[in-house]
């Protein structure tokens, strides 16, 4: 795992840099076109999978998503580490009884070594309870995947914004924004 070491250093300045940049913009508002190579569609298709598992409910795919040694809140002073910690952190998250979290990419982009890969859209929180003051916060998501030897992506490292509250309204268009075709060139 060391090759992997020097890459994952640059995948989370990547990461980093680019929350940075992005950090001006609303999160739920429509991004520009663009157009994707077949591979950065493949990590488009894995990352709603990755969604998907959440959405589902279903822990297992959720960790089949995990790299072994991750990082999740990267960015900030203490990063949940590992598949098996972070399952275990997100376990609340991913029986959707207290929060529901769905989230869905706008842009991936794979890096000049081929393995390592960046994807970032919004996400949306919804608290299940209807009479709850905030039941809408939307923020974005940013995660670097890495493609293991066995050719699977899975995520390295993750993060995103503070989510703020929404009306029903941006609720909605957020679900309407999603696209299930990868915008392929």
């Amino acid at each position: 795992m060391k090759p992997l070491a020097g890459r994952a250093g640059m995948a989370l300045f990547f990461v980093l840099a680019s929350a940075t940049a992005v950090a001006g913009q609303p999160p739920g508002k429509p991004v520009p076109a663009v157009q994707l190579s077949g591979e950065e569609c493949g990590v488009w298709a894995r990352e709603l999978s990755f969604a998907r598992s959440v959405a589902e409910h279903d822990a297992v795919a959720f960790a089949a998503h995990v790299e072994a040694d991750a990082a999740f809140g990267a960015s900030g002073p203490e990063p949940t580490r590992g598949r098996d910690e972070i399952t275990r952190r997100w376990g609340a998250i991913i029986d959707g009884k207290r929060v529901r979290l769905d989230w869905y990419p706008t842009r991936t982009t794979i890096g000049g070594v081929g393995d390592i890969a960046w994807s970032s859209g919004p996400s949306l929180f919804e608290d299940p309870d209807p009479k709850a003051e905030h039941r809408y916060r939307i923020g974005d998501f940013h995660s670097v995947w890495h493609r293991g030897a066995d050719g699977q992506w899975r995520v390295l490292f993750d993060d995103g914004s503070e989510p703020r509250p929404v009306s029903e309204a941006e609720a909605v268009a957020f679900r309407e924004g999603r696209r299930t075709i990868c915008p392929q060139a």
